[in-house]
């Protein structure tokens, strides 16, 4: 593995919160709504199968 720079880390470090911040976020907001959830996932899905076969 490369060596990397403090500020390489610094950024790593910040955006892997930034990341796990906004998943608890989804599911906070999945267990209040899950109606609009499932109509989420199901966007999801058919973006999905629209560009990516």
């Amino acid at each position: 593995m490369t060596d990397k720079s403090p500020e390489q880390l610094d950024r790593l470090r910040r955006r892997a919160a930034f990341l796990r911040e906004r998943e608890e976020a989804r599911a906070l907001r999945d267990r209040i709504a899950p109606r609009r959830a499932r109509a989420r996932q199901l966007r999801e899905a058919m973006r999905w199968a629209t560009y990516h076969h």
